[in-house]
């Protein structure tokens, strides 16, 4: 009987941390802040890898130490902006019928290709620091234009899905 109360008790609507009692909304809102928190926290780490190595481009545009933390903080605004599209725009996509075009289709495409792109741009930044490669500039260029071209999809999703569900709270 004991671990029915207790079984039970999990699953309700409200929490206990001491004397205080915590809402669900809370904990769900909290969760999901602290997981925005850790994607800003990769893409600006993928963004140091992607700065780094530009800053090692020989003869290049890029010598000055600025363009590592400009990286990491684009890094960090797209993957937070970008990757975690809400529930509820989500659902909207799913419930949509094919016939029905409402955009949502390509928010979801742009925010999966710049992830990919970016990704792809921290894996190469990666093997090149790790692997010490010296690479012609333009492969190093093309390394940094994926991660441009991939967190700037990232934002335009995430500015483009936050729009959509401005409009569709309004509806």
């Amino acid at each position: 009987m004991k671990i029915s109360n207790e079984v039970s008790s999990a699953f309700s609507p409200t929490r206990h941390a001491g004397n205080y009692r915590i809402a669900r909304s809370s904990l769900i809102k909290a969760a999901h802040l602290l997981e925005r928190i850790g994607l800003a926290a990769v893409g600006a780490t993928c963004g140091l890898y992607v700065g780094a190595t530009v800053l090692r481009q020989k003869g290049g545009l890029f010598e000055s130490g600025w363009i590592v933390l400009l990286m990491m903080i684009y890094g960090a605004v797209s993957f937070y902006i970008g990757i975690d599209l809400s529930r509820t725009f989500a659902r909207k996509s799913i419930s949509s019928t094919s016939e029905q075009y409402n955009g949502s289709e390509a928010v979801e495409i742009m925010s999966a290709a710049g992830t990919f792109s970016a990704a792809i741009a921290a894996a190469l930044s990666v093997s090149i620091l790790v692997l010490d490669q010296s690479l012609p500039n333009g492969l190093i260029v093309f390394v940094a234009a994926c991660w441009i071209v991939g967190s700037s999809l990232q934002v335009a999703a995430g500015a483009m899905a936050r729009s959509y569900e401005v409009t569709m709270d309004k509806e």
